[in-house]
């Protein structure tokens, strides 16, 4: 049997919630406040996927091992879909302005377009658009 998720939470500590809060409200993403406090908030990345914003100290009570430092180490990227190579640039663009760093070169393959940027926190992020007639 294989197995599927209805729902994907993806949880990443922060240092500072309300400014993570409005780093990504600038981008364009909306929380669902009925699963947000004042340790965490809830990011809608779509119906199904959300990313559980969590106050450094409350993220430690969900682990037995130190938080890491992703500022200077990778801990993981998390690639979301754009509908358009435009629609990356503008979500790239919105999360430079804000204070994100560039984290690559944007990548170009033609069929696959991609820009990256790290988060307040260091969290690494790319925003892909995948012409997918190309690949028939």
């Amino acid at each position: 049997m294989t197995y599927k998720a209805n729902h994907t939470y993806i949880n990443l500590p922060v240092k500072d919630l309300n400014r993570a809060k409005k780093f990504f409200s600038s981008i364009g993403f909306e929380f669902n406040t009925q699963f947000s406090d004042d340790n965490s908030a809830s990011m809608v990345i779509n119906d199904n996927t959300f990313v559980q914003l969590l106050v450094e100290s409350y993220f430690q009570t969900f682990i037995n091992k130190p938080v890491a430092d992703v500022t200077s180490a990778a801990g993981g990227i998390i690639a979301l879909s754009a509908d358009s190579r435009k629609h990356v640039d503008e979500l790239a663009d919105k999360a430079l302005s804000a204070g994100g760093k560039q984290s690559k070169e944007p990548t170009d393959h033609g069929f696959m377009y991609v820009r990256s940027f790290e988060d307040l926190d260091g969290h690494l992020w790319e925003i892909a658009y995948m012409d997918m007639s190309a690949l028939s």
